[in-house]
């Protein structure tokens, strides 16, 4: 693909940067971002019929971007999608600015709605049969005991997968609380149920590799860090053969973590900050969730549902 024009890769690179260095992105994210921003540019400058500088894209009108966005949804892309790429469009037009970027007319462009998606949680009995299926399969006695705790991290702490591969030999030994670092370096304290913190000490006790404050916790077979890859395939594995469907991974454990603690009362609030959530709405998902449990539970007990 050529970069179509020099001057707004060059700008497009200074932008990456801020959102990894100012705005703390994940890499996925910045790696997402400046993707489409390079189709962008791309289809600026066949759509204009020569290279992109500043001057091209402070000239383009609400029709241009208009034009590129029907482009993406002719290669099949859904509105969550098309959302994506109008947030990244945003977010750099509004870094290029301070660099003679104008970009007016973009402001302008609707961004398509999204579908709300419930989270569809594990229910109590599927996620202990899940974990103790990874505890019985694993290849040795320490993977077993891994498996085991990054699963409970994420039923009964909450935890992301990348959040727990994150953890380091810093957090032992542990207490009743947890330090968790999560999106955009935000910290968060969460607390350590009695039955994670002992898997957790478990698995500490039988690994192979000495711990360091600056290494991974949980380690590979070869040493190095766990990838998120392994975790995702373990528990598919676990659950193809319980007859799970597809929807039980590993996020759904986290879903299960708040739709169980919403069921016992728990407040959106406090619900929110043990997930890290950046705002309540992200959060308020749930309460559909446990809207939804209790019509099906109606529709199944009910004589005359």
């Amino acid at each position: 693909m050529g970069d179509g024009g020099s001057g707004a890769i060059t700008l497009i690179s200074a932008w990456a940067a801020s959102l990894a260095d100012t705005r703390r992105l994940s890499p996925l994210t910045v790696t997402a971002y400046t993707a489409t921003l390079h189709r962008f540019v791309a289809f600026v400058a066949l759509h204009t019929g020569g290279p992109v500088d500043a001057r091209v894209l402070s000239n383009l009108t609400l029709p241009d971007f208009r034009a590129y966005l029907a482009a993406r949804r002719s290669e099949g892309l859904v509105n969550a999608s098309i959302a994506r790429d109008v947030a990244a469009l945003r977010t750099f037009f509004a870094f290029a600015r301070s660099h003679g970027v104008t970009g007016d007319a973009l402001a302008g462009l609707a961004t398509p709605k999204r579908t709300a998606r419930v989270p569809r949680p594990v229910a109590p009995g599927d996620a202990k049969a899940l974990i103790a299926d990874v505890g019985d399969t694993a290849s040795a006695p320490w993977i077993a005991a891994r498996d085991t705790a990054i699963l409970l991290l994420l039923y009964g702490a909450g935890l992301r997968v990348a959040e727990a591969l994150a953890l380091t030999g810093s957090v032992l030994p542990l207490g009743s609380t947890l330090t968790v670092t999560g999106k955009r370096a935000k910290t968060r304290i969460v607390p350590l149920l009695p039955v994670v913190r002992t898997s957790v000490e478990a698995y500490v006790a039988v690994c192979p590799w000495a711990m360091a404050a600056r290494l991974p916790l949980f380690r590979g077979v070869r040493g190095a860090g766990l990838d998120s890859g392994i975790v995702r395939r373990t528990m598919a594995a676990a659950r193809v053969g319980l007859g799970l469907p597809a929807s039980a991974t590993p996020h759904a454990l986290r879903h299960s973590f708040a739709t169980h603690l919403l069921a016992r009362g728990a407040d959106l609030r406090s619900i929110q900050e043990l997930l890290g959530h950046a705002s309540l709405s992200s959060t308020q998902v749930y309460t559909a969730v446990d809207a939804a449990h209790l019509i099906d539970v109606y529709r199944h007990a009910h004589p005359r549902a």
